[in-house]
């Protein structure tokens, strides 16, 4: 389905949607909105994904645990998205199958068993396998856990990376009109009877004015302190807000544990689970935590000293050789903005979302919660939402889009299973441009997918993609990165548009700051 036209709107706004927030459910209602034509504007005080939507255990999956909490809508709801966003993008995610080791202390065998047939059969499900109980010492993900470890289960989920997939969606947003305004901040949202007027203020200290017919707060973390302190109210009204609990997560990355393509999922004696996931080819990626905030700036948090030692301890429980404090090489932390239900316990409250519609002046909607799988859903939700709101309903389609670099099948011709068809499409690459590295077309096949052409360009031996600025990095990616991507400082190259911090030593994430900076547009 193509996206809509646009129609006659008012002359006297800059814009219909002005977003406030450039994580992944500001960047999918953006994309979404400007797909059925709407002007849309959207702005972002820091770098996209630079807070929550990078920090996330880089996971589609439907969320096993929840079903524990009879969250039964919520799991279904993200099993129907799991495999819609698999086929929509096959170079930035891929199917994962999940080993969990049965202790029989935590969960007895049948009750495991209840929960994965209702994850097998509460959505629909064609490319995914389904779950079964293997003989973990015969498996091969058995050589990796402690020998008293016999028996466990295996079922299917997927990966993602979490920061790129922000990225194509705000690309996706721009190719549809959208403007993207990134290192730029709300500092103000005067509400009125028809629009809203708000000042736009970038990094630099310039300032801007939007008028815009409606407003959606995505602010993540700081969506309740965004009503509180920077939206103003129109002339008799009060702008309410609900209350956010504020849960940070945070994750560590250890050289690699094992050898094969599997990720477990462990069971914790207090209850909650953490994964352990192959990350980055040589890498292991253990998390996450459930830690309450109060009175922290969530832009502000870290992994303490006691998260690091409970995700070694919780891990060591399981593998044959342990996980220790000193062989982890990066930790990361995000805050999960999630709507307070009462739940005594942080790991029990909802990750469902929750979209709130005001209508008392101009159209406002607060987006409440959410998760990285349902963010699709989340954006058509919204944008369905605003168009009521505008008096103007448009129809949905983003389910079978594809994101940028997702469509395959231009290259390989028809398209049959997300994995297979990837492997195809890096084959292409690699007949197409025998000159190219072959780790470097890997890394770049899963960065950019089909839009590799425009990394690329038209070079034609390594030497045309201009200085290696660090191990495999080179000027051309670097200038596309910079043009297209929003990209202005190493850490947006090295942590977010990709991984390669993790395998850079200082001097060489320093070479690529130097030359960011030496070159800056």
């Amino acid at each position: 389905m193509t996206p809509a036209t646009v129609s006659a709107v008012p002359s006297n706004t800059d814009c219909d949607v002005l977003i406030v927030g450039g994580g992944i459910n500001g960047c999918g209602i953006a994309r979404d909105l400007a797909g059925r034509g709407w002007r849309v504007v959207l702005c972002e005080k820091d770098d996209l994904a630079s807070h929550t939507s990078s920090a996330s255990t880089k996971l589609i999956h439907g969320g096993l645990r929840y079903l524990e909490h009879y969250e039964f809508a919520l799991v279904r709801k993200a099993l129907q998205e799991r495999e819609v966003l698999l086929r929509s993008a096959p170079h930035i995610m891929s199917p994962l199958r999940f080993v969990m080791p049965h202790d029989p202390s935590m969960r007895p065998a049948w009750m495991i068993r209840i929960g994965l047939f209702l994850y097998d059969h509460l959505a629909r499900r064609e490319l995914l396998p389904a779950s079964r109980s293997v003989d973990l010492h015969r498996h091969v993900a058995g050589a990796a856990l402690k020998p008293e470890f016999k028996r466990g289960f295996v079922y299917s989920d997927g990966w993602v990376d979490d920061a790129r997939l922000v990225v194509l969606n705000a690309l996706d947003a721009k190719a549809h009109g959208a403007e993207v305004l990134t290192r730029t901040r709300c500092v103000s949202a005067q509400r009125e009877a028809a629009s809203w007027t708000a000042i736009l203020e970038s990094e630099k200290g310039g300032q801007r004015t939007v008028r815009a017919r409606a407003l959606v707060n995505a602010a993540g973390p700081w969506a309740e302190s965004f009503l509180r302190g920077v939206a103003n109210p129109a002339h008799g009204e009060t702008l309410a807000t609900r209350r956010l609990r504020l849960v940070k997560g945070s994750h560590i990355v250890v050289p690699r544990l094992f050898e094969h393509e599997h990720a477990y999922i462990f069971q914790n004696a207090d209850g909650r689970i953490i994964f352990a996931i192959p990350y980055q080819d040589a890498f292991t990626l253990i998390g996450t935590t459930d830690v309450e905030l109060n009175g922290v700036d969530p832009g502000s948090v870290r992994i303490s000293e006691d998260e690091i030692e409970y995700l070694c301890a919780q891990a060591s429980r399981y593998f044959r050789l342990p996980v220790m404090p000193e062989d982890v090489v990066w930790t990361y932390s995000g805050v999960r903005p999630l709507l307070d239900d009462a739940s005594g316990d942080p790991s029990a409250v909802t990750r469902d979302y929750f979209l709130e519609r005001n209508t008392d002046a101009a159209a406002l909607l607060s987006i409440w919660g959410g998760k990285i799988t349902t963010f699709r859903k989340l954006a058509e939700d919204a944008a369905d939402e605003v168009g009521r709101m505008l008096g103007e309903p448009r129809p949905a389609w983003s389910a079978r889009a594809f994101l940028p670099g997702g469509r395959l099948a231009d290259w390989i011709g028809e398209a049959a299973r997300p994995a297979g068809d990837f492997e195809q499409f890096a084959a292409v690459i690699r007949s197409r441009h025998p000159w190219l590295d072959t780790g470097l077309t890997r890394r770049l096949a899963h960065a950019y997918g089909t839009r590799i052409a425009e990394v690329i360009g038209d070079a034609s031996s390594m030497a045309d993609l201009g200085e290696e600025v660090a191990p495999g990095l080179h000027e051309r990616e670097l200038r596309y990165l910079q043009r297209e991507e929003w990209a202005v400082n190493a850490d947006d190259v090295l942590w977010r548009r990709s991984k390669l911090g993790l395998r850079f030593t200082p001097v060489q994430r320093e070479q690529v700051e130097r030359w960011l900076q030496q070159n800056a547009i």
